[in-house]
């Protein structure tokens, strides 16, 4: 075949060699809203050095070989004794190590740390989302292990540690460690109040032996893990270790891996305790569920971010492609269609990335108003952002056409993805029901998200207009389990064109209070009103490399 039908013309470069924190207008104005001045110079120079990792060629690399080599599960070793260890491709290990090291567990213990923290994982995660999980987790598991002092004071500080070490040994000897979760029980699921495994106690005070199952555990490669099993007084909340302090190793058997959908590259498991598995109690016994929710609520957030995150790639790929490709006597980005596509993808981004931050400012604030308002929007913004995200990314793949179908050009990889953080941490009808939960018992809950989008109020009538139809809704709680979703999907769409409204640009917030509250929009994406300003909409969302 002659050399010229090969000729390469007509294709989008590939988009690498970028700064994903600060291209990310919409991300890096966050940052500067929700962070004390004085730690803003600090801050910008931290993420945009992570950014530049993350958008560089050799750490999409790394993230590519993580996911085309999953974790593979080693029960024994050569001589026939028993390790239960799963091996990872090095560049899951490059990757966990570079989050690790930017601070990505170090929430809890420094200045303004959430929103920093929570914008790191937003950038590291648009690389690679699997290694994402343990990050998540080691993070999540400071408010539980607070529960009980002494143990915090032993685990604390290496979860909060910027070193990551993978060799399993004490955690005395190791300058920083992961936590993992493992709640789910195969005859429960969601209800794990339905746990059947046991926790019988030793004469130390605190010392429990397991036995049992775990259906899911995450990251089992983690030096230890939060867990809950049926003590004699009721569901108590558990941490335990890989290693004992002695060096031997914990009973801890690995039955197998989960062959997932998505998130490839990081390890879920069914591990089982055999009686002899040691534990440490974690709060008091009876009172497991109220120990781990800490853990939960900050997870949760996590779902949010990630979710974020790969919306945010989704669309910086869209627009990217469409700004180089040239079809029917124009560059696709130009054409008035593909640009209200394009648009529509970029403003459900942007809405889920302000609201995700918005949380994690709350979590940095601490006072009683702001915990209110993460007990009834954490649940709220979990349901929905992480609903919103796989139609979005498979919208966002179709910008490609058949580019973006193949596995070369990640869309379908970021596809895969897009469902896991609407399962994880409870599925949408566990969060809708959360939110009910909130507005039954937790007055202050309902109070709190009531002064956040009363703030917006008169700067948009549509807005305005929402916000009485949520008060409707929410005066009459009779059947309010069925409605349960209507409620919470609402409740999310109004918060969301709130804090658009004070914070985005006035297009941005205009487009969203037509689109998505004020009923001048479709079921799909693109199907914006015309009339809109969609060229500055998508101009925000371009990344110039």
């Amino acid at each position: 075949m002659a050399a010229s039908t090969h000729t390469v013309t007509n294709q989008a470069p590939p988009l690498v060699g970028y700064d994903v924190f600060t291209s990310d207008r919409a991300l890096a104005e966050a940052v500067e809203r929700h962070l004390a001045p004085e730690l803003l110079t600090e801050a910008r120079e931290e993420l945009a050095l992570l950014g530049r990792a993350t958008g560089s060629a050799q750490v999409r690399e790394w993230g590519e070989q993580a996911n085309a080599h999953p974790p593979r599960l080693l029960t024994h070793d050569r001589y026939g004794h028993r390790i239960d260890e799963v091996e990872f491709h090095p560049a899951w290990h490059r990757l966990l190590g570079r989050s690790v090291s930017a601070g990505l567990t170090d929430a809890w213990g420094r200045p303004g740390g959430h929103v920093r923290r929570a914008a790191g994982f937003l950038v590291a995660s648009q690389a690679e989302a699997g290694h994402g999980c343990p990050v998540s987790m080691t993070h999540a598991a400071v408010p539980a292990l607070r529960a009980e002092p002494g143990l915090a004071a032993v685990w604390e500080p290496a979860a909060l540690s910027h070193v990551y070490e993978r060799e399993l040994r004490p955690v005395a000897e190791k300058p920083g460690a992961l936590l993992g979760m493992a709640m789910t029980e195969k005859q429960g699921g969601s209800d794990v109040r339905a746990n059947t495994t046991e926790a019988r106690p030793l004469a130390a005070d605190g010392e429990y032996v397991l036995t049992g199952h775990k259906w899911f555990c995450s990251a089992p490669m983690s030096d230890a893990f939060l867990v809950l099993a049926q003590a004699p007084a009721g569901l108590t909340c558990f941490l335990v270790p890989r290693v004992l302090a002695d060096g031997s190793r914990n009973a801890f058997a690995i039955q197998r891996l989960k062959d997932k959908l998505g998130n490839r590259s990081n390890a879920s498991a069914e591990v089982e305790f055999d009686g002899t598995t040691r534990a440490h109690r974690v709060g008091e016994e009876g009172r497991g569920i109220r120990t781990i929710m800490g853990m939960v609520a900050a997870t949760r957030l996590d779902c949010v971010l990630g979710s974020a995150a790969l919306m945010r790639q989704a669309v910086a790929q869209a627009v990217h492609h469409a700004s180089y490709r040239s079809a029917f006597g124009g560059l696709l980005v130009e054409k008035p269609l593909m640009r209200n596509v394009l648009a529509d993808l970029a403003l459900e981004s942007e809405a889920a990335t302000v609201l995700g931050m918005r949380l994690a400012a709350a979590y940095d604030a601490g006072t009683p108003e702001e915990s209110a308002l993460l007990r009834i929007s954490v649940p709220a913004a979990k349901y929905w952002v992480t609903k919103r995200c796989t139609p979005m990314v498979a919208e966002a793949l179709e910008c490609l056409g058949g580019n973006g179908y193949v596995e070369e050009s990640g869309m379908p990889r970021l596809l895969r993805e897009s469902p896991l953080n609407s399962v994880w941490e409870g599925s949408g009808n566990v969060q809708a029901l959360d939110v009910v939960r909130a507005l039954r018992t937790e007055p202050a809950a309902l109070d709190a998200l009531l002064r956040e989008v009363g703030a917006a109020r008169g700067a948009d009538h549509r807005l305005d207009r929402a916000i009485r139809g949520l008060l409707v809704e929410l005066a009459d709680l009779e059947g309010i389990e069925a409605r349960a979703r209507r409620l919470t999907e609402r409740l999310a769409l109004v918060l969301q064109g709130a804090l658009l409204v004070r914070w985005a640009p006035p297009e941005v917030a205009d487009a969203f209070c037509a689109a998505r509250l004020g009923g001048d929009g479709g079921a799909a994406f693109g199907t914006l009103p015309h009339t809109l300003d969609l060229r500055a909409l998508v101009e925000r969302a371009r990344v110039v490399c």
